[in-house]
C-alpha cells in the first residue's frame, strides 16, 4: 500500500475559434459542472481520470482528493471571465489539497479563451507549480488538441483518445492511471518526444486508410520500450499557433535514456501519416447530391450534417438541409437535434397533438440559413432530457420536443448538442430505423450508434460554421506552412 495522495479534475472544452458565439459560463453548466466532491458515479465525456482513479485507487491505498469537473459543449471562444474563474477553482481545489505525490486531469485540449491561446498550456504550468516538480502529472485529452510545448513540458504524461468516434474513454483513462501510478512509484521513467506532420486533417478511425494506421499504432506500443503513442489530429476550426496533426511519443527511459528511439518513430509515424493526407478525407456530396443519392439507395440512409456540427462549435440551428428536403416533399424524414429553445417553449406550451404554425431554426446567424415557416404537430415532450453519449456517458439535451411537418420529423432541443445516442429519436416515440432517412447534425460520433442501422452514411456538404473547406477560413495564428494551406514541399512528393 502506497498511502499516496492524488488529485484529480477536469476542465474542458474545444473552441472553434470562427464559431458565432462565446463560451461562458453557464455553457458549462449545461454539460458537465460539479463542485469538488460532487460528482456522480457514472463516468462523464471528460472525467475518466477521476473515474478510473476511484476504482483503482483502494488497491493502491491512495488518499483521493476530487476537486471540480467542468466541461462545456464546443462553442466560439471561451470568455476571459469564464476560463479564469473555472481555472482557479480547479486551482484552489487543488491547493486545499496540498501535498499531493500525483494530479491526474481530464482536459480536452483545444480550449482557446480571450487573452489564452493555450488553456492547457497554462493550467498545466500552474498545475505544476503548485504540486511541484516532485509530483506526477497526467491527463487525459481528445485527440483534437492543439498540443503545445506548455502542456508536453509540464505534464509527466499525457495520453489522447485513440479512437474516433471517442469510444475508449475509460480504456485510455485507466491507461492514464496505471502509467501515473508506475511512474509516482519509481517503476517507471519517461522519455517524450513530438513530431508535427506539417498538416491537419481528421483520421476517421472507422475507416482505411486511418484504421490501418491506428492499428500499427496500437502494435508499436509496448515494444522496444515505447510505451505511449498519441495520434494527435489536431483541431481544423481552431486559430491558434499549435494547431495541426502531431504524434507524441513516449519511451521507457530505462531503454531510451536519451529519447532518440522515441523521437525516431514519432518522426517516421509523422511522416508516413502525412503521405496519407489526400486518402483521409472523404467526399462529402452537396446538399442535393446527397439527397439523391439517399433516395436511390434501398434501406435506411443516415446523412450526417457536419458543417453544423455542435460538437464543432457550430449553432446547431441551420436550416439548409431541412429546408430543402421540405422543398423536395420528401417525406419519411427524421432530423436531430435542431437547437432551438424557443421554438421548444412554444410547442412544449401548444402541448401534444397540437397544431401550429412554428418557425424552427435559423435563429443564430448567416450560417444558420433562415427560419423555417410551416404548421407543425407536437408528436412528443420532454423535460430534461439525456441521451446516450460515447462510451456510455450522459449528453444533455435540455427540454425537447418532436414536431412533425409534411411528412418529416424533427427533434428540438434547448441545450445544443451533438447527434449521439439512437434514444435522440426513441425517447421522443421516433424509431430511426423506421426512416427512410435520417439526418443527424454530427461529424463522426453518431457512427457508434447510427451504422449498425443504416444501409449508407452520407456525410453531406452544407454550409455551416463548420465547413469541410478548411482553406476559405480567416486564420491569423497557424504555424505556417501547413498542409492544406500550402503546397506539399517538392521532398515530400517523393
Amino acid at each position: 500500500m502506497s498511502g499516496k495522495r492524488v488529485f484529480s479534475g477536469s476542465l474542458a472544452t474545444e473552441t472553434n475559434t470562427f464559431g458565432p458565439m462565446p463560451t461562458g459560463v453557464s455553457s458549462f453548466h449545461e454539460r458537465a459542472f460539479f463542485p469538488a466532491n460532487q460528482h456522480p458515479e457514472a463516468m462523464q465525456m471528460h472525467s475518466g481520470p477521476l473515474w478510473a482513479a476511484r476504482r483503482v485507487g483502494p488497491e493502491h491505498g491512495w488518499t483521493l482528493l476530487e476537486g471540480l469537473v467542468a466541461a462545456a459543449v464546443p462553442n466560439g471562444l471561451v470568455t476571459r471571465t469564464a476560463y479564469e474563474s473555472l481555472r482557479d477553482a480547479l486551482l484552489d481545489d487543488l491547493r486545499a489539497a496540498l501535498p499531493v505525490d500525483i494530479v491526474l486531469l481530464g482536459l480536452h485540449g483545444a480550449m482557446v479563451a480571450d487573452g489564452y491561446d493555450d488553456c492547457e498550456g497554462d493550467l498545466l504550468a500552474r498545475v505544476r507549480a503548485l504540486a511541484g516538480p516532485g509530483a506526477v502529472i497526467g491527463a487525459t485529452l481528445d485527440p483534437h488538441t492543439h498540443l503545445s510545448e506548455a502542456m508536453v513540458a509540464n505534464a509527466d504524461l499525457l495520453i489522447c483518445w485513440k479512437e474516433y468516434p471517442h469510444t475508449d474513454i475509460a480504456e485510455r483513462a485507466m491507461e492514464l492511471v496505471d502509467r501515473c501510478a508506475a511512474l509516482s512509484d519509481g517503476r517507471l521513467r519517461l522519455r517524450a518526444a513530438v513530431a508535427d506532420t506539417g498538416m491537419v486533417g481528421l483520421l476517421h478511425t472507422t475507416r482505411e486508410p486511418a484504421r490501418g494506421f491506428l492499428g500499427r499504432v496500437r502494435e508499436l506500443e509496448g515494444r522496444d520500450g515505447i510505451v505511449s503513442i498519441s495520434v494527435v489530429h489536431g483541431f481544423s476550426w481552431g486559430d491558434t499557433p499549435d494547431m495541426g496533426t502531431k504524434l507524441l511519443v513516449y519511451s521507457d527511459a530505462a531503454r531510451d535514456p536519451d529519447g532518440r528511439r522515441a523521437d525516431a518513430l514519432a518522426q517516421r509515424l509523422a511522416a508516413d501519416l502525412f503521405a496519407l493526407r489526400d486518402s483521409l478525407a472523404e467526399p462529402l456530396p452537396g446538399i442535393d447530391e446527397a439527397l439523391d443519392l439517399a433516395l436511390a439507395t434501398p434501406g435506411t440512409v443516415v446523412l450526417g450534417d457536419g458543417s453544423d456540427n455542435a460538437g464543432g462549435g457550430a449553432a446547431g440551428d441551420a436550416t439548409f438541409i431541412l429546408r430543402r428536403i421540405l422543398q423536395r416533399g420528401i417525406t419519411d424524414v427524421c432530423l436531430g437535434p435542431l437547437w432551438d429553445p424557443g421554438a421548444v417553449r412554444i410547442a412544449m406550451d401548444a402541448g401534444v397533438g397540437a397544431r401550429l404554425p412554428l418557425r424552427v431554426g435559423g435563429k443564430v446567424g448567416p450560417l444558420s440559413g433562415d427560419p423555417v415557416d410551416g404548421v407543425w404537430e407536437v408528436g412528443a415532450c420532454r423535460t430534461g432530457m439525456v441521451m446516450t453519449g460515447l462510451a456510455g456517458t450522459p449528453a444533455k439535451l435540455g427540454d425537447c420536443v418532436l414536431v412533425a411537418s409534411q411528412g418529416v420529423e424533427v427533434v428540438l432541443t434547448s441545450f445544443r448538442c451533438q447527434a449521439f445516442g439512437l434514444d435522440l429519436f426513441t425517447q421522443l416515440g421516433c424509431d430511426p430505423a423506421r426512416r427512410k432517412l435520417v439526418v443527424v447534425k454530427s461529424s463522426q460520433h453518431f457512427r457508434a450508434a447510427y451504422a449498425p442501422i443504416a444501409a449508407r452514411i452520407i456525410m453531406v456538404d452544407a454550409p455551416g460554421a463548420v465547413p469541410s473547406d478548411i482553406t476559405g477560413l480567416p486564420f491569423r495564428k497557424i504555424m505556417r506552412p501547413k498542409w492544406p494551406f500550402d503546397p506539399v514541399p517538392a521532398e515530400a512528393r517523393r
